[in-house]
């Protein structure tokens, strides 16, 4: 008997016991549409977390003074280090491998516009900082190399930073009073969800030219170096060579990871990839048990459809047919009901995937439009194919017991059957 024999008496088993099916068949719909949503709802969950955690920035390294755990030099142990005002340079002169190096100042300032006056925190950064810590200019500009170069007094708001001082008047353009100082506002950042940072989140931010630190407090230092390797891969490298860079200017040795401290969120990105892997195997794992259920229906209705044929099992054996052909026809058959199920199913889960709503995580903390940061579900390629990998196992393993009893019965004992 040819494949196509067998699909068409296994379709034909199938309209012979239609309710019989139908019901083994809504297990399978019902527990393949729980694998697909589970999916999806992990990837959602992924995805958000991963949104939130990459708003710190793109593969951003930042390093600041620590104290010495070892003796270098003739200095002994628990020397503090500090970073010092040539410290950037230094490592940007030294490694070309990185993208980008920026100071960064963590501070709070007295930020006054007309008679209203708040604390805010604020940054002092040079011009490489944007593309490195992702901040998106939504309103006017970013700075410009004149703004460093001409030491402009310029400040950029962020999003949430801007409605506490302005209470929605459009800030771009106009003065403020830092520290006494008067400051041209000059650009309003995108709002970012961020569920990460240094020191407090970007939108709650006031950002100035970092040579600035010098009219505004008489500061020269930078209180941390924020770097970029030009690839991800160059991460731990990266943290090493500017570690014996400033190693060299501070006189610690260079295997002292507790004399510099750092913040690598390319490390910390791997473990929220692990987490979101790890959240999408344990989902699927629930939804392939639930799809085992409808397994045992297949199970089930093959066992009885083995007990129905059990001459017929006998009459093929008389005429020649292998144990083998008979365990490959009833598996045909159990996988025909198997993946019919699941063509419907995967379109069932593939509509309810869209007809979910987003459901609320950063969207109504951050203010964000369009459920920015919410969890969506959305049946990916990936997930279907995984879905559709379950289901070919579930299919298999259901069908193999009854097709392993009908090819092992014997052919005298079959053709007596009544």
């Amino acid at each position: 008997m040819n494949l196509r024999e067998i699909l068409l008496e296994s379709l034909q088993s199938l309209n012979r016991n239609r309710v019989r099916s139908g019901l083994t068949m809504l297990g399978i719909v019902w527990g393949l549409v729980t694998v697909v949503l589970l999916l999806s709802y992990g990837k959602g969950v992924g995805d958000a977390v991963m949104q939130g955690f990459m708003g710190i920035g793109n593969n951003v390294i930042m390093i600041w003074g620590g104290q010495t755990s070892m003796q270098a030099g003739g200095e002994r142990s628990g020397q503090k280090v500090k970073l010092r005002d040539g410290d950037m340079e230094a490592v940007r002169d030294a490694l070309p491998f990185l993208s980008a190096v920026s100071r960064e100042t963590d501070d709070g300032f007295s930020v006054k516009y007309g008679p209203k006056s708040v604390n805010i925190q604020s940054k002092a950064i040079d011009l490489p900082y944007a593309r490195m810590r992702r901040l998106d200019v939504e309103d006017g500009r970013y700075f410009e190399p004149a703004d460093f170069a001409e030491h402009r007094q310029v400040v950029i708001f962020g999003p949430h930073a801007a409605t506490k001082l302005f209470n929605g008047y459009p800030p771009v353009g106009e003065i403020v009073q830092i520290e006494g100082q008067p400051f041209t506002v000059i650009g309003v950042l995108r709002n970012k969800i961020q569920d990460s940072s240094n020191n407090g989140p970007d939108n709650e931010n006031i950002f100035v030219p970092f040579d600035t630190m010098r009219t505004l407090r008489q500061q020269r230092d930078p209180d941390s170096i924020v770097f970029q390797p030009s690839t991800p891969a160059m991460h731990l490298q990266a943290i090493q060579a500017v570690r014996t860079v400033l190693a060299q200017r501070h006189n610690f040795d260079p295997r002292d990871d507790k004399a510099i401290g750092a913040w690598d969120t390319i490390e910390d990105g791997k473990s929220m990839v692990q987490f979101s892997i790890a959240l999408q195997v344990l989902l699927g794992i629930i939804g392939a048990m639930t799809l085992a259920v409808g397994g045992v229906g297949v199970m089930n209705i093959m066992l009885v459809s083995v007990t129905e044929r059990t001459r017929e099992i006998g009459l093929m054996k008389a005429l020649g047919a292998r144990r083998r052909d008979i365990l490959a026809h009833f598996l045909l058959e159990s996988l025909v009901l198997t993946f019919i199920a699941g063509v419907i199913g995967m379109a069932v889960a593939f509509v309810a995937a869209y007809l979910i709503p987003p459901m609320p995580l950063y969207s109504a903390m951050y203010k964000t439009a369009n459920h920015e940061g919410d969890i969506i579900l959305r049946a990916s390629g990936t997930i279907m194919l995984t879905s559709f990998i379950i289901l070919a196992l579930v299919g298999i393993v259901s069908g193999f017991l009854p097709a392993w009893r009908a090819s092992r019965m014997d052919a005298v004992v079959a053709l007596r059957h009544e």
